[in-house]
């Protein structure tokens, strides 16, 4: 109720939210939350126990939550019980006493360009591939869905409940979706993990996901790579390990710009995949060009503070002819102490918000 009085007033930024409709326990997810009772790790570290409940018992082990408990650096303040994909998972809200880390190279940034073709480009030249979980389920989740359809299902105008041959189907398709989730949640986990204790700086763009989407041939591929879960990830792991997450403005041309020498491109069409400076000569791959356009950025925001970084940015609507976006200002060296032109037209003051 307070998120759609707020988004009505004007308060809440974002999408507007709608009056909050009923929840069915048939159609809504299952899940239970306990702040109070009995909530501990039975000492043999296969065993919970919950209020109401009882003990039960678990697939994992739960050696490391237990580990803490036992040494006094961790308090459960809270247990959530939640069926997923048929199964069922108990999460646990701990206060942790987290000691000081720091990246294995704190001194070396690293730019990270999201991509499709490649889940992410970094500066250092690394190419991570991305594994298109969803379309490698994909015809297996047209075959279920096929044979959900011929089932009989609920109709909420007749009140008809649904048949025991559409929930099996329903849970087979849920199932099967679940997978797809859970494997493309492990291999986000595996990179953000990667890149938080290894680069004491990660830089990043503010990306538009949900304009991205409106593009209905790549929307399928932009929700399967997770762009807004990577940022989300890095945000709170760099924190953990003692470094830094940077976040360039959303209208930064980072593809546009020459990582060399610094030349604005006033048009870069997406099927370019190749980036030629017609300043210098540069021939880079795209992705590349802009991961390392990226890394440029955290010396900048070193040298100009928490504040903006002045000499970048571009217009936000780019005209159909002339020249929009702009060169970087006099005596800023983004790439190994390259020259730069002067300005030849209007900038923008971008932000770089650094994650707490």
């Amino acid at each position: 109720m307070k998120n759609w009085a707020d988004s009505r007033s004007g308060k809440r930024a974002g999408r507007p939210v709608g009056f909050p409709r009923f929840k069915s326990r048939r159609r809504s997810t299952s899940s239970v939350r306990f702040t109070t009772g009995t909530i501990r790790v039975e000492p043999d570290r296969m065993h919970v126990v919950l209020p109401r409940l009882g003990r039960l018992k678990l697939h994992e082990s739960a050696r490391k939550l237990a580990r803490r408990l036992d040494n006094g650096t961790a308090r459960i303040m809270s247990a959530t019980v939640r069926r997923d994909g048929g199964r069922w998972h108990v999460s646990f809200t701990v206060e942790v006493e987290r000691a000081e880390h720091a990246p294995a190279r704190p001194g070396a940034p690293v730019g990270v360009d999201v991509g499709i073709k490649h889940l992410a480009v970094l500066s250092t030249g690394e190419l991570v591939e991305n594994p298109r979980h969803l379309v490698a389920a994909q015809r297996r989740i047209r075959i279920l869905g096929r044979a959900l359809s011929r089932k009989t299902g609920p109709d909420r105008r007749t009140g008809r409940r649904a048949s025991k041959r559409w929930e099996r189907a329903a849970a087979r398709l849920g199932r099967a979706h679940a997978r797809v989730a859970n494997l493309r949640r492990n291999g986000l986990h595996k990179l953000t993990t990667r890149l938080a204790t290894t680069y004491g700086t990660v830089v990043v763009e503010d990306l538009n996901v949900v304009g991205m989407l409106a593009n209905r041939r790549l929307a399928r591929h932009i929700a399967d790579a997770g762009f807004a879960e990577i940022r989300r990830q890095l945000a709170y792991k760099t924190m953990w390990n003692g470094g830094r997450l940077l976040v360039a403005d959303r209208w930064y041309p980072s593809s546009k710009t020459c990582s060399g020498c610094g030349a604005v491109k006033t048009k870069l069409a997406l099927h370019e995949r190749e980036y030629r400076c017609e300043a210098c000569g540069l021939v880079i791959d795209r992705d590349r060009n802009a991961a390392l356009n990226l890394a440029a950025l955290a010396a900048e925001f070193d040298t100009a503070g928490s504040g903006p970084v002045a000499g970048r940015g571009a217009d936000r609507k780019t005209r159909v002819r002339g020249q929009v976006a702009v060169k970087r200002q006099p005596g800023t060296t983004p790439a190994g102490q390259t020259g730069t032109v002067p300005p030849q037209g209007r900038t923008i003051d971008r932000v770089l918000a650094k994650a707490h």
